[in-house]
């Protein structure tokens, strides 16, 4: 059996690079030279780029995993066990999963091997040893607690989960066996983010029973599901190129918690996108605060690049009142120096800002006018949102101690 395997990696369509595998389990990833001479290159992500932003052209071999960028476009959790299972592949041999899912990952980049192969035998676990079924591939995006599943939307209203081959215009995230009520949740609070006017993709709740094609034995809790739009794809089909700050930071998914602050994040948007951008992370921030959200790590955050080069905060996704869950939940991440939500007040907002590189005026105003907006829009909407009633308390129990609206 060959002891060397290689994947084509692809940026909008065009050759940029191989991935390689050798003997050993190690991954190797290089550019190639056309895409390294292209001064108008499109950009594959911002780990790619040197101090001085030129591009990286070298990298060291990764045993068993394949280097954090790619890694970070497979799922995590749920939905990895579940297609590592179905494929038969050791969930942390992740050559092999881009292999079989390298067709419709995040964003604009796609990996298939080079020659068309064949599912290789070196691919299977020993306790499977089977080959990859079609129907198993292609029928992911992000995952975190919740199964998530691509979808497309049918002609009545319907959701229908691609049983092969690429396709999805949404993301169908199915309910939670550990926490009740999810679905509705993460729909309310988004719903509430676009009434801010916040940068949301459509969303809306599905009854499970309209959902065609889930994986036979998937477990099913509840009665709805939530279903976004996912950004990374134009109506005609078009990818647009995204990336998550796991991959921006170049850390793998198990340190999403760890490696970097939310004054890291706001320095990257200080020296990448425009004033707008930097604005509404910190009504993002903000906003996440107010609702008690503790899961905002570095994968609920992105970049998406609509003209190919410039980086953009990418829209808004997966704000979930995680309180509600978790008593005594905080920040994933810290703010600048401290992470209890009770914590953010004008002094932490004025440390991340003068950090980051951001007027400390405009993180002050901006987190002033969000919490002012957002008080405003709970005591309207809270009541005819489809929230259950231990997440609507959850949130005004926080209210009240936050400085954010007490202004201590």
């Amino acid at each position: 059996m060959p002891d060397v395997f290689i994947l084509n990696v692809a940026l909008h369509g065009e050759m940029v690079g191989t991935l390689t595998r050798v003997s050993g389990d190690r991954s190797l990833f290089a550019f190639n030279e056309a895409y390294i001479q292209d001064e108008n290159r499109p950009t594959l992500g911002l780990s790619f780029k040197d101090q001085l932003g030129d591009l990286r052209t070298d990298f060291r071999p990764v045993q068993r995993k394949v280097m954090p960028f790619f890694s970070n476009l497979l799922p995590e959790g749920p939905m990895r066990r579940y297609l590592s299972e179905q494929a038969g592949v050791n969930a942390e041999r992740e050559f092999f999963l881009l292999w079989a899912l390298g067709q419709d990952l995040p964003g604009a980049v796609t990996i298939t091997p080079v020659q068309g192969e064949a599912w290789p035998p070196e691919a299977v676990t020993e306790e499977e040893g089977r080959a990859v079924p079609e129907a198993a591939m292609l029928r992911f995006s992000l995952a975190g607690v919740q199964l998530k599943f691509s979808a497309v939307e049918g002609v009545h209203g319907g959701l229908t989960i691609p049983a092969s081959g690429v396709g999805g215009d949404w993301i169908v995230k199915l309910p939670s066996r550990e926490y009740e009520g999810v679905p509705e949740n993460e729909y309310s609070m988004m719903r509430l983010a676009q009434l801010m006017g916040f940068t949301v993709p459509a969303v809306d709740l599905i009854e499970i029973d309209k959902i065609a094609g889930l994986p036979v034995g998937t477990e099913r809790f509840g009665t709805f599901a939530f279903k976004i739009q996912r950004f990374d794809r134009l109506t005609d089909g078009t990818r647009v190129h995204m990336e998550d700050f796991a991959q921006v930071f170049d850390v793998y998914s198990d340190e999403k918690y760890k490696r970097a602050t939310m004054r890291n994040i706001a320095s990257v948007l200080a020296a990448e996108t425009p004033d707008e951008d930097q604005r509404e992370f910190i009504a993002r921030l903000t906003f996440n605060t107010l609702i008690g959200n503790g899961d905002m790590h570095l994968k609920n955050w992105s970049l998406l690049y609509p003209d190919r080069r410039t980086a953009r905060l990418a829209p808004a996704y997966d704000f979930v009142s995680t309180l509600a869950y978790i008593p005594g939940d905080s920040s994933a991440l810290k703010f600048s120096r401290k992470r209890q939500f009770a914590e953010l007040d004008s002094d932490e907002l004025s440390h991340l800002a003068a950090k980051a590189g951001l007027p400390v005026k405009m993180v002050l105003d901006t987190a002033r006018d969000t919490t002012a907006r957002f008080l405003e829009l709970w005591a309207q909407e809270k009541a005819h949102l489809p929230l259950y009633e231990n997440v609507r308390k959850t949130i005004d129990t926080l209210l009240p101690t936050l400085p954010l609206v007490t202004g201590r």
